[in-house]
């Protein structure tokens, strides 16, 4: 019986370690995602205010050759939309694709 005891001791031990070290971690990668999600934000405020400003020179009807101003333009950085990771995923077409259903 103490043998067991020792035996269940010691892997209670290494588990609450374990769970110590997986609970750094995680602190760790919560942190990283705060930071991320926070430039991110900064960087979409700018990109749209960037953007904002190449639409106000564009229609201000300023003269010039209708081009927007090269600043403007490079801050935007003229990238493709960030896809939104939340959304239905979807077909070429755009329909929401289909549920498969599950044989039971």
């Amino acid at each position: 019986m103490d043998r067991l005891n020792t035996k269940l001791y010691l892997q209670n031990c290494y588990i609450m370690k374990e769970n110590e070290r997986l609970r750094k971690k995680a602190l760790l990668l919560n942190q990283e995602n705060q930071a991320l999600l926070t430039e991110l934000k900064h960087r979409l405020a700018k990109t749209k205010t960037a953007a904002a400003a190449a639409n106000n020179n564009n229609s201000s009807g300023g003269g010039g050759n209708g081009k927007t101003n090269g600043t403007a333009a490079a801050a935007a950085g003229n990238r493709t939309p960030i896809p939104d990771l939340n959304a239905a995923p979807h077909d070429k077409a755009g329909a929401p694709k289909p549920k498969k259903a599950v044989a039971n």
